[in-house]
């Protein structure tokens, strides 16, 4: 019985794909930092990190819910649990449902301003599973989702909203837009014959991977403006060097020629950048 329980708990971990987490969650907890001028209560961070967690799940899934048909056809997605049989498409929604439900009594736990916001954060989460049947743009959505997250942060910690998370929301958008249009290159021969939309689709692979850098050059002159705004030092900006080589190394791995390295560009990559621009921030207010 413990067995089949903790299966069904990877499963599940696996299906909202929980080690995705790395992509946002610091950017949240830059913000957070920054709002608080230092560390925030321990109560705080627990509220924020499980709205997170709920949040994240329930828009995972929705997508999962909404694109099992559409994984299915997709040799490159049928694995997934739904078009495996591992779970069903009722299971998965009412997952993303009961997630949204805790989602929103987080919000309410953490200030009345979380509560209020916390219907366009669910419409940007369950939105953007629809992105790709309505918009070649669907790529700026998905960076919306987790640039929002910031915004969330400095709300929770402070009750009031300010430039300061809208910047670096910005910076997060376009980051996140770029390499997802970098990973959409994978799918424009099914997303072309299924009849759904990407920039991808629409300019070809060649011309997306060009409109990617252009996203990744505007994420490093947003993270510069945040810096500057917030007069972070030498740390700070030692880590933005860093990112950038990330981010040309991260290019160079993907040609229109040669996709084979997507997974280490995507992942590995970015996994990395996102931690390392929390190390910069955090160096910030180091004593």
């Amino acid at each position: 019985m413990a067995g089949k329980l903790i299966a069904k708990l990877r499963n599940l971990a696996d299906l909202v794909k929980i080690s995705h987490t790395i992509f946002a969650l610091p950017f949240a907890l830059a913000s957070m930092l920054v709002a608080a001028q230092g560390l925030p209560p321990l109560r705080l961070f627990v509220l924020v990190v499980s709205a997170m967690f709920f949040a994240r799940n329930a828009g995972m899934a929705f997508n999962r819910y909404l694109d099992a048909d559409s994984d299915a056809r997709n040799p490159r997605t049928a694995s997934r649990h739904i078009p495996r049989g591992v779970f069903s498409k009722r299971f998965v929604l009412a997952f993303a449902l009961t997630n949204a439900a805790l989602f929103v009594f987080v919000t309410r736990v953490i200030n009345p301003l979380c509560f209020a916001l916390s219907p366009i954060a669910l419409i940007l989460l369950f939105g953007y599973s629809f992105m790709k049947r309505l918009t070649h743009w669907s790529h700026l959505f998905l960076g919306m989702v987790l640039g929002s997250s910031p915004v969330a942060a400095w709300a929770a910690v402070r009750g009031t909203i300010a430039p300061e998370p809208f910047l670096l929301g910005a910076a997060v958008i376009f980051w996140v837009a770029g390499f997802d249009l970098i990973y959409a290159t994978q799918d424009y021969d099914f997303d072309r014959e299924e009849g759904l939309h990407s920039l991808v689709v629409r300019y070809g692979i060649s011309k997306s991977l060009v409109l990617a850098r252009f996203f990744h050059v505007a994420t490093l002159i947003l993270f510069i403006f945040f810096g500057v705004r917030l007069h972070f030092g030498f740390g700070y900006h030692l880590s933005l060097m860093i990112i950038a080589a990330l981010l040309f190394y991260e290019h160079s791995l993907v040609s229109a020629r040669d996709l084979s390295k997507i997974d280490a560009a995507f992942f590995n990559v970015n996994g990395f950048i996102s931690l390392i621009y929390l190390a910069g921030v955090v160096v910030s207010f180091a004593p």
